[in-house]
């Protein structure tokens, strides 16, 4: 009696142990989907753009064409006075080059503004700011914001890729809550599909270097105690 008993309850675990994975495969076969369309969409945040001095293209990231062609739709709809662009990055490597003579062949600024101008908008209404020394969303808004700032411009939409718009209001928001009003307008021509991105191998690249960019960012402020 005791041995069929026994028997039975061994069935019993071995039947559990064995419909445990499958009932668990299954649930993440049906609910992945929703799943990870959450993980996409939790990086998007797209806002009505509002009236407002200046539009500012992000350059930190990729696909930089599309920012471009969303800050211009905005200025032609007369939703910002000014389109406001940053670059001129240098490397250590690059300003070794610089001593040794080398000069570039053009202002850094003049292919972005021969495309906003070819997309309506008035060159004496881009405003190029020299931002050497930013690497990262961070140190992107500490040298644009702080320029703005200086300019009078209180006001501004940011638009970038569509994964990094999160991230990108939470930080100028965080570091000019009291002295800039931020909008933020993802570039509608971006690739980026927060319903499928796991399906495209360079969609899966953005989604886990945003999310390691975040990881990073609280990282920092927790090792460091950084108020940026």
């Amino acid at each position: 009696m005791m041995e069929q008993q026994g028997r039975k309850i061994f069935n019993i675990r071995r039947s559990f142990f064995f419909l445990v994975p499958i009932v668990l495969i299954l649930i993440v076969i049906v609910f992945s989907g929703t799943i990870l369309r959450r993980i996409g969409s939790m990086l998007v945040v797209d806002e009505k753009p509002q009236v407002s001095d200046a539009v500012v293209v992000l350059l930190t990231g990729v696909d930089y064409y599309p920012r471009l062609m969303q800050a211009a739709d905005i200025y032609r709809r007369q939703l910002a006075r000014k389109v406001v662009i940053n670059g001129n990055r240098k490397t250590g490597i690059l300003r070794e080059l610089e001593d040794k003579g080398f000069e570039r062949c053009c202002p850094w600024y003049t292919d972005v503004v021969r495309i906003l101008t070819m997309l309506g908008v008035s060159e004496n209404d881009i405003i190029a700011i020299s931002a050497e020394n930013a690497y990262d969303t961070v140190s992107e808004a500490q040298a644009v914001g702080g320029e703005l700032i200086r300019r009078g411009l209180s006001q501004v939409i940011i638009t970038t890729s569509k994964f990094h718009t999160r991230r990108s209001k939470f930080i100028w928001q965080r570091m000019y809550h009291n002295q800039l009003t931020i909008h933020t307008s993802s570039a509608t021509s971006d690739p980026y599909d927060p319903h499928r991105w796991w399906k495209d191998g360079r969609q899966i690249r953005w989604v886990m270097a945003e999310y390691g960019a975040w990881l990073y960012y609280w990282w920092k402020r927790w090792s460091f105690g950084s108020a940026s």
